[in-house]
């Protein structure tokens, strides 16, 4: 069974997946600067037990920023922030007797209770907390806190085509098991498995580790021809320079004091597609059956859905592991259930359903086969493990908790809200968990969009974007692409929506795709970028848009690329579409878009697409992004129902507005002063026409004008005030 590593900490959780070997990637980038090392696969999302907790602009908000281990949590007793870590406190989750007193300026003090208890009463008087209990508030908050480390773990399996559900989520860290189980619950998983040692589980991993010594040289190499899959020109100076570099990793190894037949080789060669960019890092494989090759196509297909056998496949690098095997720990024994061992106290804690009594169990105190029931706490001494309700967990012969979540995904919807006499209000901690939710729908088109297109420019220069649209073509949720196509899109959904719907035309029907690019009438950016866009239907009727735009390095025109300096018109900048249904009917129209993308040939002077099958198959990667997006939109809709996902679209969109008028407001804030000057400086200068009292009256209208300015009347005031002493 495959498995999610969850490791949360005190500012950051990290996610991984494991299948039977470890994902590693060669070049990162952290803070701009690239890093090309290798390391493990492993995604990291700024939510800890520190994390800050914040309401803004009518939103409860879990990080990035955190209180750190000085002065930390409110509950640590040095004037500290509140932070998720005071939310588990005050909801019994975490117990102040089964700490030991080092906090306070003395470190000699437990945990504060009341003082946690004391920040969040004053954040309930916020507008945003919207009259909820401090309960309320901080579960809320945690419910946040919980979707936002969902999210790179939805990131981890759906956008590289995995099933979340048949994975099992295997938390460590000293925060993990306190939020594993809702989380298993929010996902679909049905397994989460807790290590006796998961508080310390990296430093235990250390103590296990293999010992590992890495050679890698450069290569310029064919690997096989084209469609030609027995062709391997390449196997001499191969396995000659695979053993080379074997000889000094293994080398390497003994001069550190290791045996030489406890040494283990690993053969890996750097493979791709000659004319792409994208290598592919491939392990020798240990059935004869296979070849590299082989391994490679089959990575490549399930990564990106397709293949490009006419093409040849070059090696960019060798490169060889010498690994010295660390201790390896005896299988898993079955253990038979031996029935519910004896609380050692009760505690009250607070679950979706409210506060509850429930039992405390030592993890001391535990015998494998013993089977607890949620809700309960079991307390280790590196950790406190949550159990929530509809989860059991069963001690196994190591004194490992492997838990099962019995019920399905968090009930998140009430029945009531489908009733159309019921309206739906607004609650700051689901917009928050939309929020999360709309954003990495879009995100995943984006993956699905780059693992499916075949041209340079959308497959590894990433210029394309992919968001979401409500039913009349309003921007929901834009993924952080590529920023100059956030605008254009609404409009470009929004004139399709119009144009079909128009009288006399055949409207929008099921199973057809939409496509433009036409940036003087139709909503676009520039003519390379296209538009595709793709109705969502629920029961015969459009209730969403999702749409995706990518940058086509080739339309025609009078010269390869986009805006050639000499055109004169739009026509010498290449194909025009204002607006046609690329696919119909669920069939792609290959024909009528081909005729489309050659149509500048028709004018003199100019030319067709230049590289219509990359055209083609980026269109065609264009709509699987749609599609998927269009999967994960019913997914959510029949999670939580289709009023109130519709509702939360357009909550989010006046969240939005909200926002960047806050944003606004507080600008020209900061700007009165400035504004005040440039006024006396207007007044002073009545009849002054030189340039830079022009300029700064300019200055002084865009500032008054960027925003509902909060001491405007006042400047009025003092306007008026010159008037009459003149």
């Amino acid at each position: 069974m495959p498995v999610i590593g969850f490791d949360m900490g005190g500012t950051s959780t990290d996610v991984s997946r494991y299948d039977g070997h470890l994902d590693h990637v060669f070049e990162t980038t952290t803070a701009g600067i690239a890093i090309q090392a290798p390391q493990l696969d492993i995604n990291t999302v700024a939510a800890g037990g520190g994390s800050r907790l914040f309401l803004r602009t009518g939103m409860f908000v879990v990080g990035p920023e955190s209180a750190g281990s000085h002065p930390g949590p409110v509950c640590y007793r040095k004037k500290g922030y509140l932070a998720v870590t005071d939310a588990n406190v005050v909801l019994g989750r975490v117990i102040p007797e089964h700490f030991p007193s080092i906090f306070g300026p003395k470190e000699d003090e437990p945990l504060d209770l009341e003082g946690a208890r004391g920040a969040f009463a004053e954040l309930c008087k916020e507008e945003e907390a919207s009259g909820r209990s401090v309960e309320e508030l901080a579960y809320g908050f945690l419910r946040v806190a919980n979707e936002a480390m969902c999210r790179p773990i939805r990131n981890l399996t759906q956008m590289r085509g995995y099933d979340i559900t048949t994975h099992k989520l295997a938390c460590f860290g000293g925060a993990g098991p306190q939020h594993a189980c809702a989380m298993a619950k929010a996902l679909g998983m049905t397994k989460v498995f807790v290590h006796r040692y998961g508080g310390i589980l990296s430093a235990y991993g250390l103590s296990l580790a293999d010992a590992v010594y890495e050679e890698q040289e450069p290569a310029a190499e064919t690997y096989s021809y084209g469609d030609k899959l027995d062709s391997d020109p390449s196997a001499k100076v191969r396995s000659e320079r695979l053993s080379q570099l074997a000889k000094k990793a293994r080398s390497a190894l003994v001069k550190q004091g290791y045996k030489e037949e406890e040494i283990m080789i690993e053969n890996y060669l750097n493979m791709r597609y000659d004319g792409t960019d994208n290598a592919m890092m491939v392990q020798e494989p240990t059935s004869g059956d296979q070849t590299f090759g082989d391994v490679f196509r089959d990575h490549y297909q399930r990564e990106f859905g397709f293949q490009l056998n006419n093409l040849d496949i070059r090696i960019d690098d060798y490169r060889v592991r010498a690994v010295v095997p660390g201790p390896t720990p005896d299988p898993l024994k079955a253990v038979k259930s031996i029935g519910k061992p004896t609380a050692t106290s009760t505690t009250r804690a607070y679950f979706e359903n409210g506060w509850e009594t429930i039992p405390v169990f030592q993890i001391d105190d535990l015998k494998p086969g013993h089977t607890i029931s949620g809700p309960a706490i079991i307390v280790q001494s590196i950790s406190t493990i949550v159990l929530e309700i509809d989860c059991s967990a069963l001690v196994t012969a190591d004194g490992d908790l492997d838990i099962t979540v019995l019920g399905n995904k968090e009930s998140t919807e009430d029945e009531s809200n489908q009733s159309e006499d019921v309206v739906i209000k607004e609650d700051p901690v689901k917009l928050s968990i939309f929020a999360h939710r709309f954003m990495g729908i879009a995100e995943q088109m984006g993956r699905t969009l780059a693992r499916t297109a075949i041209s340079v420019n959308i497959k590894e220069r990433l210029d394309f974007s992919c968001a979401l649209f409500t039913s009349d073509g309003g921007l929901v949720a834009n993924a952080p692409h590529i920023p100059v196509h956030l605008g254009a899109m609404q409009a470009a959904v929004k004139f399709q929506v119009q144009y079909w719907n128009s009288e006399g035309r055949e409207g929008i029907k099921e199973g057809e795709v939409l496509v433009s690019n036409h940036p003087q009438l139709a909503g676009g950016s520039h003519l390379p970028d296209i538009t595709v866009i793709t109705p969502v239907f629920h029961e015969g009727k459009v209730i969403f848009f999702v749409a995706s735009r990518g940058h086509h390095a080739d339309i025609g025109g009078i010269a390869p690329g986009s805006m050639p300096p000499h055109s004169t018109c739009l026509e010498d900048e290449g194909a025009m579409i204002i607006a046609f249904k690329l696919v119909k009917d669920g069939t792609f129209d290959e024909k009528g878009i081909t005729e489309i993308l050659q149509s500048p040939g028709k004018i003199p002077g100019n030319t067709g697409t230049r590289n219509l099958r990359d055209n083609l198959s980026d269109l065609r990667a264009q709509v699987a992004a749609n599609q998927s997006g269009i999967r994960l939109l019913h997914e959510l809709v029949k999670e939580y129902g289709l009023r109130q996902v519709d509702a939360y679209m357009k909550f989010i969109q006046c969240n939005a507005e909200a926002c960047v008028r806050a944003m606004l407001r507080e600008f020209a804030e900061k700007k009165t002063e400035t504004v005040r000057m440039l006024l006396i400086i207007w007044m002073m200068e009545p009849q002054s026409n030189s340039q830079l009292i022009l300029i700064k009256r300019l200055e002084m209208l865009f500032l008054i004008s960027v925003a509902l300015v909060p001491r405007f009347w006042e400047m009025l005031m003092l306007l008026q005030l010159s008037h009459t002493l003149q």
